[in-house]
């Protein structure tokens, strides 16, 4: 007989990730008018604040203590939640969608739903600090207790293991059967970082914290003047950083832009040391401000230049990168869902998907397809190919799909939803397309499933030592969909100044899960510095971290 606590946890997991469409979706679902209607009969500030002891208790391991999102979790606190009438917020709560992934929470007492509600509420009005969660009223807070399972099984791992110069390889002999193990809601337990905890590196090199307080910071990038774009996608924003002190420290930064869609992918144009246009990727669309070397904000309004498969549910980060000769704009677009077949889904057109379009955003075409979700875009330097970082499908077991870092080519079909890892049938599509099974490409580099494989980089610089050219530096933002924790870390991928993986990753700077499993950071991205260093931003704890090389 399956335990009431046990009930509770997988309910907990669905309902907070489900949750987050209630940010997304502008009409709530189709709420009906009379729903609108409907007055909330539970609005004082002890209704509220009961209603905030039931949204950490459900919520607030995936949007965060104060409602604010985490990764790619979208807040509560503002947006169409806010919008909203308390009616049709209390209505989709009662009623669900199972389609969606969101349970119905009738069994919740109905004083209890309309104090979910008011709790919400208060989040977007003036008394929003009388409900923010300290340590002393209910605020996530870490685990002095030791998280406690079985070692994994090599070659897999698990945050445990997870160390600095540590040599991992996958294949695909490796890959257990499906369903080998159940399907984890293990979503990351965010806690502010305990003092004395810092990030891990190998001996010789030094981590600083280069900037704190930013806005959900996600993709980082090097303009040629040697200035860092971030973007802050929750806070809608461009950030722009410059300099580094002798403390490690930014010396200048400015808001570039702001007013964007939840923009995550940055590009200069053209390539070269003299670009005059900056490309944003919103979830929607492309834009594109004009741009001259030093420019800290914006000389005027966006331009837009292509529309983008969007919707309420799925993968919503844009990622842009130029052909070497500039001729071809290639743009990520993740899928809708986790594994819906595109044959009869609609919304899944154009989806989990490379876009090739022209500069000026005419010409789209599909450059590659069956990439669930190529997150982080680059071009290798020595051979000229876009390479992506992949999130692959969930809810297959612990150890399936991995997720992975790939050479990308053009025409080519890497599985997604049908099969994966070459000629392995996803067997929720069983039957399906068996003319795809040996088009399917097996990628460059497996990496531990459910890693959450985000931004990465190149890397360019002459700081570090010699056997680090041209390799590659990648975020790992880790599993939500894995009973014991993987990934929040960096990884490197050794090319072997050949251009070229030959299957292999390595551990490079790990530590962000404390030894209970409670996450206090989350590596999204990362980019070569003008001095040779890495900086990685982390949207955990909302700063940017700069790697450098001491030789000590």
């Amino acid at each position: 007989m399956t335990s009431q606590k046990s009930i509770s946890a997988v309910a907990v997991a669905v309902f907070c990730a489900a949750a987050s469409l209630w940010a997304q979706d502008a009409n709530f679902h189709n709420a009906p008018a009379s729903s609108a209607a409907a007055q909330n009969p539970h609005t004082t500030e002890a209704d509220a604040q009961a209603g905030g002891a039931i949204y950490q208790q459900r919520c607030a391991a995936c949007h965060g203590p104060t409602a604010k999102g985490a990764g790619n979790v979208p807040g509560l606190a503002s947006g169409p939640t806010q919008s909203a009438k308390p009616g049709e917020v209390f209505w989709y709560i009662t009623k669900g969608d199972l389609a969606n992934g969101m349970p119905s929470w009738a069994s919740l007492p109905e004083e209890q739903r309309w104090q979910v509600v008011s709790y919400l509420k208060y989040l977007g009005g003036p008394n929003a600090k009388m409900l923010t969660p300290t340590a002393e009223n209910g605020a996530a807070v870490a685990s002095t207790a030791k998280f406690n399972a079985p070692p994994p099984t090599p070659p897999f791992t698990d945050f445990r293991y997870e160390e600095p110069g540590k040599i991992r390889k996958i294949t695909v002999a490796d890959l257990p059967k499906p369903f080998a193990t159940q399907s984890a809601g293990n979503q990351a337990h965010l806690v502010p970082r305990p003092d004395g905890v810092w990030p891990k590196v190998l001996p010789g090199f030094k981590v600083e914290q280069y900037a704190e307080g930013l806005n959900n910071p996600r993709m980082i990038r090097t303009a040629p003047n040697g200035d860092y774009f971030v973007a802050e996608s929750m806070g809608g924003r461009i950030h722009v950083f410059r300099g580094i002190t002798a403390g490690g420290k930014a010396e200048k930064e400015s808001v570039y832009a702001t007013g964007l869609n939840r923009p995550f992918g940055i590009a200069f144009y053209p390539e070269g040391p003299d670009p005059q246009w900056l490309y944003i990727g919103d979830t929607d669309e492309i834009v594109r401000f004009a741009y001259k070397n030093g420019d800290l904000e914006a000389s005027g309004k966006p331009e837009h230049i292509a529309d983008l498969p969007s919707g309420p549910r799925g993968h919503w980060t844009r990622d842009i990168r130029f052909t070497p000769n500039g001729k071809k704009m290639l743009v990520s677009v993740g899928s809708a869902s986790n594994i819906d077949d595109p044959d009869m889904t609609p919304a899944e057109k154009n989806r989990a998907d490379v876009l090739e379009f022209n500069p000026d955003g005419s010409g789209m075409k599909v450059y590659a397809s069956g990439i669930r979700n190529c997150v982080g875009e680059g071009i290798n330097p020595k051979t000229g190919e876009l390479w992506c970082s992949v999130n692959e499908r969930d809810a297959l077991g612990d150890n399936l799909v991995p997720d992975y870092i790939t050479s990308v080519k053009p025409g080519g079909f890497y599985g997604w939803p049908w099969w994966y890892m070459g000629d392995h049938q996803d067997p929720r599509h069983e039957g399906k397309h068996p003319e795809l099974k040996d088009r399917t490409i097996v990628p460059d580099v497996l990496l531990n499933p459910h890693n959450a494989s985000l931004g990465f980089t190149f890397y360019d610089g002459k700081q570090f030592p010699a056997e680090y050219d041209g390799d590659i530096f990648a975020a790992e933002h880790g599993s939500w969909n894995r009973s014991a924790r993987v990934g929040y870390e960096v990884i490197r991928v050794p090319l072997h100044g050949t251009g070229h993986a030959t299957g292999e990753y390595e551990d490079f700077m790990t530590g962000f899960v404390l030894p209970s499993g409670d996450v206090w950071g989350r590596p999204v991205a990362v980019t070569v510095a003008t001095d040779g260093s890495l900086l990685v931003t982390d949207d955990g704890s909302n700063a940017i971290w700069r790697i450098s090389y001491t030789g000590k």
